[in-house]
C-alpha cells in the first residue's frame, strides 16, 4: 500500500498516511477537524540507477535477444563462419570443437 503525505491548509498540520489506492483521500484534519486536509506532491521514495534495464532489455523494439548457446547445430552449420585472423589466437570453443560431437549444443 502506498503510502500519501497531507497537510492542513488551516493549521499547518502534516502526516504521512497508509492508505489503499482505492481508498477515498482524507479530508478532514485529525487536528483542529476542518476540510482543508490536502494531499500533496512528493518524491518517489526509489530510484533506478545505473546502466539501466530500459536500455539492455526493450531498446530493441521488444524483440527478445536470443543467445548464441541457445542456436541448434543445423543454425551453425548453415551459417559460415569467419576465417581467423593470424593476429589474434584462435577461441577455446574453436579448439574443443575436435572432441565434441556434431550435434552438440557447444557450437
Amino acid at each position: 500500500m502506498p503510502i500519501y503525505a497531507y497537510k492542513c491548509d488551516a493549521c499547518g498540520h502534516a502526516k504521512d498516511v497508509l492508505q489503499k489506492m482505492s481508498d477515498d483521500t482524507l479530508t478532514d484534519c485529525p487536528v483542529c477537524g476542518a476540510p482543508k486536509f490536502n494531499k500533496q506532491l512528493t518524491a518517489p521514495g526509489f530510484q533506478l540507477k545505473g546502466t539501466g534495464w530500459y536500455a539492455t532489455d526493450f531498446k530493441g523494439g521488444g524483440a527478445a535477444a536470443v543467445p548464441a548457446a541457445a542456436g541448434t547445430a543445423a543454425d551453425a552449420a548453415a551459417t559460415p563462419s569467419p576465417a581467423p585472423s593470424s593476429d589474434s589466437p584462435a577461441p577455446a570453443a574453436t579448439a574443443s570443437a575436435a572432441s565434441c560431437a556434431a550435434s552438440c549444443a557447444c557450437h
